[in-house]
């Protein structure tokens, strides 16, 4: 699939956001509940996401040129970052509101309209949510994911506060409100952490995971049992793109065109194995002790 089109899924993520600040905000004008009102604070955040969603899957659909020769997929770690820090911003602020509620509980209005108002906003949410998650999985897009996870937790956060207004309709418990709206920050918190994270781990070439390195090792492990050794077997992510590689050793006897028909084989082989990588091998000769020297990570 061309990385390009995956910004039609950003586009349904700004739609969506921009139709739930107005539910969202409908409902909190019709309440007064400072909890409605932090779920509406989060769909800014989503809205936010969405546009920087959009901008760095353009980017990183852009083909490798001389400046950028692996390409350009790790412009989706900036925006899971930004959209991470931002989740992190909006409990910040659900906070700032909810604190001085807590201390001065206000009656509710409307409750029963503000929900159904809720509900709607959270159902459309949720639908967008599972549409954007499967394609962040099927094409391994970070941005799509984070995207998806961030709209997930809106989702649980709407239950979370519709269920904390409605107890506020049947106890009168005004003070249920702002602590409602203090969970939902602390469990935004948490999601912004590990997306945050993730960012982070991409950003700094992260080895790729343990499920991907162990198809790439039975791949070589068939080799091996030719005669063939391998080292200094080397991965890291981009994006959606894979990057991996590998030390081949074989007899020193060998041609050189035999070599490089091992290795077009076992690149092919790894590709099968791992789709959407990049396999770079180096062919060494097994009778050359020097050929042992680069086996740890810095190269020495």
């Amino acid at each position: 699939m061309n990385r390009s089109s995956l910004t039609r899924f950003a586009w349904l993520s700004i739609v969506a956001a921009v139709l739930t600040i107005v539910l969202k905000a409908a409902a909190y004008f019709i309440t007064g509940s400072v909890g409605l009102l932090s779920d509406a604070v989060e769909s800014v955040v989503n809205l936010i996401g969405g546009i920087m969603a959009l901008a760095m899957l353009t980017v990183a659909a852009r083909p490798a040129d001389e400046d950028h020769t692996y390409g350009h997929g790790k412009a989706e770690y900036f925006s899971s970052g930004v959209e991470g820090t931002m989740i992190l911003v909006a409990a910040i602020s659900i906070g700032v509101a909810a604190i001085p509620r807590l201390i001065t509980p206000k009656p509710l209005e409307e409750i029963g309209l503000g929900l159904v108002v809720s509900v709607v906003a959270s159902l459309i949410n949720l639908g967008v949510a599972l549409v954007i998650l499967r394609a962040g999985r099927k094409h391994n897009s970070i941005t799509l994911e984070s995207n998806a996870h961030h709209l997930l937790t809106d989702v649980w956060t709407s239950v979370g506060v519709i269920v904390g207004v409605g107890l506020v309709a049947l106890t009168n418990w005004l003070w249920l409100d702002p602590v409602v709206a203090l969970l939902v920050a602390a469990n935004i918190v948490w999601t912004g952490i590990q997306i945050v994270r993730r960012s982070i781990a991409g950003l700094m070439d992260i080895a790729l995971p343990a499920g991907d390195m162990a198809a790439v090792r039975k791949v070589l492990q068939t080799y091996e049992q030719t005669g063939i050794q391998f080292h200094a077997l080397r991965s890291r992510q981009s994006g959606a793109r894979k990057f991996v590689s590998t030390h081949v050793l074989v007899p020193g006897g060998w041609t050189v065109q035999r070599g490089h028909e091992l290795l077009d084989k076992i690149e092919a082989d790894i590709r099968r194995a791992l789709p959407d990588s990049v396999v770079f091998t180096h062919l060494e000769s097994l009778d050359d002790p020097a050929s042992w020297d680069d086996e740890t990570f810095d190269g020495g």
